[in-house]
């Protein structure tokens, strides 16, 4: 592979409609809630593939050409002050380029976070720059940024992924307060993506909570494995680069369909062949075992803070791959587990810090390369 060719398996944000692998159906969803402003909610599981959904439709002409865009992820955020800074700088940085009349008006609407303009000493661009701690008067803040969306001259759409981290703000009622600002803010359609199933079940479709039957529901499960499939073998097709149907569903199958680890996979195996050459077995288990190993030093560091019963738990369900009744007695003496409380205390506990989730009636190791690691190094190993 040259230095100037792109690797069509992309894992890194979204590129071009060239490198997204179909989502026809759910594209269209998107875009006609974002045409006639219908606020939306989008429910998968991390790394299926939710932000490049958003930004793929955020790149539609009738979208790009119509509307101003925001998105932001507020995963890493922990309180509405937090919330408030990643919304104002996402509009500052997105319509910055418009030039200074926008930046007066910026600030002149927003006032509470003028302190945030500042030049750059390097460059002397206007930067929005301002410390947490100055946002003192957070929910006058979101105010004045919904103030703002109202007003702007064109319609506005704000993304904003991992929505379900508001449940968790110590603030209260930030969900009334958000609902609220939202109800009245008519110049803006809202896109709430969240991988927390069931938090995000509870914020949307709980009657007692403020965002009851506000949004259209779009799950996003796994690319079917036939698109996914034409997919993969047109991009390695196209550098004279062969794989057969079979490999590609070994693949598929192992990570049952889950966009973001198949995606590394075949990256890592497009960046190895050459043109024209022919993808193995042999090379699809090397990659696999190469890509799961390179995540070690991570792994090892989260088992090392896990305390024991929750270490001994997570080494079960990964060895079960998918795990059943692990509360059961006969689960817990398979394993050489302490008791059916400790093991729903450890599973609570696993599951509160995201590395265990359930689908279904099973439990399964939320990062499959993770899960794939503990099952080669403290179980049975894992067949490909």
């Amino acid at each position: 592979m040259s230095p100037n060719e792109r690797n069509p398996f992309v894992i890194g944000g979204y590129v071009s409609p060239e490198y997204f692998c179909n989502r026809e159906k759910e594209s269209q969803e998107l875009l006609s809630a974002l045409l006639n402003n219908r606020n939306t909610a989008i429910i998968s599981p991390r790394r299926m593939g939710k932000t490049g959904l958003i930004q793929h439709c955020l790149q539609f002409p009738d979208v790009r050409d119509n509307f101003h865009s925001f998105f932001i992820d507020i995963y890493s955020t922990g309180n509405l002050s937090e919330l408030v800074f990643m919304l104002g700088k996402e509009i500052f940085e997105t319509l910055m380029p418009r030039g200074r009349r926008f930046i007066d008006n910026f600030f002149h609407v927003i006032s509470s976070l003028r302190p945030a303009f500042k030049l750059d000493p390097m460059t002397g661009s206007p930067v929005f720059d301002i410390g947490i701690g100055e946002i003192v008067r957070p929910e006058y803040s979101l105010e004045q940024i919904f103030a703002f969306l109202e007003g702007a001259d064109k319609p506005c759409v704000v993304a904003i992924d991992e929505f379900q981290q508001i449940a968790r703000y110590p603030e209260k009622n930030i969900e009334a307060i958000l609902r609220t600002h939202i109800q009245k803010c008519t110049n803006a359609t809202f896109i709430f993506a969240g991988s927390q199933r069931q938090m995000m079940q509870n914020i949307f479709f709980s009657p007692s909570r403020p965002f009851y039957q506000s949004v259209t529901l779009i799950p996003l499960g796994p690319i079917e494995f036939n698109e996914y499939q034409e997919f993969i073998i047109k991009h390695m097709g196209r550098d004279e680069k062969r794989i057969s149907k079979e490999l590609v569903e070994r693949v598929y199958r192992l990570f049952e369909g889950h966009t973001w680890y198949i995606q590394n996979i075949f990256n890592r195996l497009y960046s190895a062949m050459e043109k024209g050459e022919e993808c193995t077995f042999q090379m699809i288990d090397d990659y696999i075992g190469i890509t799961v190993n390179s995540y070690e030093p991570m792994f090892e560091a989260i088992l090392s803070l896990l305390p024991a019963r929750q270490k001994e738990l997570i080494f079960a369900i990964a060895k079960e791959g998918k795990a059943k009744g692990v509360t059961s007695s006969s689960f817990i003496r398979k394993h050489g587990l302490k008791s059916s409380s400790s093991v729903q205390s450890a599973l609570r506990q696993l599951m509160e810090k995201e590395f265990v989730t359930n689908e279904g009636d099973a439990y399964i190791v939320y990062d499959r390369f993770f899960g794939l690691w503990l099952a080669e190094n403290f179980g049975t190993g894992y067949a490909v």
